[in-house]
């Protein structure tokens, strides 16, 4: 990385910039593999929301000064310039590091010097970093510097997340956000540089990894000064693959919802297609109506012909005490078509009632899935959301899937009608039609 390198600036026990500005990406050693062995050993503590099955702080031992690093400067600030950067064999487990805790820090007695000059051009450090925000080209750097001091005489360790910034005080924090994907993480900006046109920060290799500008080497990123008690501590938006994620959730619940409205539609045109006869018969009259002759509900005029038709289409006679032949009531109607109509099952017996779940107990008996994240950061500012909509009792869970960790928000019901009014309420808070799930 591009240091200030005259001499004059070079004194004993004090290293303004110590850190140059990669020219080009790292280079990958050839067989690189996902599987390789990591490092290990003492951990580093730090703040972020990250998977269940995490170590407390970082998976990888934190990086000791290596003296080999110090010096080693050639004309214009570079750090070694014949020497090129390169990566480790394997990528490294990001979702286990802790993004940096953003806390209240004192400036560093070394590296804050302002103004100061690199390459003929002057910077300036801010005095306050509030409100600040910047979109550009992030570059990073990985082994060539591992283990060196930075601006500050800190030590670059590639397996956490950290910056290099022009201007940003040392130490500050930031959020860096890839604009092509979406995604985010919070980084310790400890170091200065990078000194080239159009590049705003200089990433540290797990922070390159994280937002997935490492196949590139460079991204179109937003640098975004944090402090604590900032709203912005969140992501501003979710990535393009939670994105992804909700939407197809969406659609999977849309699927459903036709399903069921076409099976609905079916049964509908069956009973349709139903002769009239067999909805008059299931209006029968109360036991006994049938023989009483209404003269105001008849369709027919109410005289003497049309009561005789009257007894004998319903087979009833007057009871003179002579045995008599009663004929059989006519019955003209058509016989109703029922071959298109399944064989009616025998009713069962009702199964007795499941007790219920512990989550039942607890969570209701319906459970609503709003949304799954990949990042906790946007399930919390989600759940955020529906708290301030009035949406109580919404949770937040994490579960692997395809080697990676899901952050699902849940919100639970009463009963299949609550979980319809609420559906609709989440729905149009912009999530999508959750899913009803089984705990």
């Amino acid at each position: 990385m591009n240091t200030i390198a005259r001499s004059r600036w070079l004194i004993p026990g004090l290293l303004i910039l110590a850190l140059a500005a990669c020219s080009s990406a790292p280079k990958k050693p050839g067989g690189s593999s996902a599987g390789s062995s990591k490092p290990s050993g003492a951990v580093v503590q730090g703040k972020g929301g990250r998977p269940a099955h995490c170590p407390d702080g970082s998976p990888y031992k934190a990086a000791a000064e290596d003296p080999s690093t110090r010096g080693d400067y050639r004309a214009g600030g570079l750090y070694k310039p014949g020497v090129n950067d390169s990566t480790p064999t394997y990528i490294p487990n990001v979702a286990c590091i802790p993004e940096p805790e953003v806390v209240d820090l004192p400036r560093s007695a070394i590296g804050n010097k302002s103004p100061y000059v690199v390459l003929g051009k002057q910077y300036q450090v801010m005095d306050k970093t509030r409100g600040y925000a910047e979109k550009g080209t992030a570059s990073y750097y990985g082994a060539k510097f591992h283990g060196r001091l930075t601006s500050n005489r800190e030590v670059y360790d590639m397996y956490a997340f950290t910056a290099a910034h022009k201007t940003l005080p040392l130490p500050s924090f930031a959020r860096v956000t890839n604009l092509d994907n979406g995604e985010s993480v919070i980084v310790r900006v400890n170091d200065r540089g990078p000194f080239h046109d159009g590049r705003v920060v200089d990433l540290s290799y797990a922070a390159a990894v994280r937002l997935g500008i490492t196949q590139r080497g460079t991204g179109n990123v937003e640098v975004r000064a944090l402090a604590p008690g900032d709203d912005n501590l969140l992501a501003d938006k979710p990535s393009r693959r939670e994105r992804r994620e909700v939407a197809a959730a969406a659609a999977a619940a849309t699927t459903a919802s036709a399903a069921a409205a076409r099976r609905a539609s079916d049964m509908d045109a069956l009973v349709g297609k139903l002769p009239a006869a067999t909805a008059t018969a299931a209006a029968a009259k109360p036991a006994g109506e049938q023989y009483r002759y209404r003269v105001a509900d008849s369709a027919k005029p109410g005289n003497a012909d049309n009561f005789d038709h009257w007894m004998r289409d319903n087979g009833v006679r007057v009871a003179t005490g002579k045995p008599a032949t009663t004929q059989a009531a006519s019955v003209n109607s058509a016989p109703v078509a029922v071959a298109a109509l399944p064989a009616a099952a025998p009713a069962a017996r009702p199964a007795p009632a499941p007790s219920a779940t512990l989550s039942q107990q607890v969570l209701g008996s319906v459970l609503l899935q709003v949304a799954s994240f990949a990042s906790r950061d946007n399930a919390t500012r989600a759940l955020g959301q529906l708290s301030s909509a009035g949406i109580a009792g919404a949770s937040i869970s994490d579960i692997v899937s395809g080697g990676r960790t899901l952050w699902r928000l849940r919100v639970p019901a009463p009963d299949h009608a609550s979980a319809s009014e609420l559906a609709g309420r989440i729905a149009g808070l912009g999530f999508g039609a959750p899913q009803i799930v089984k705990d």
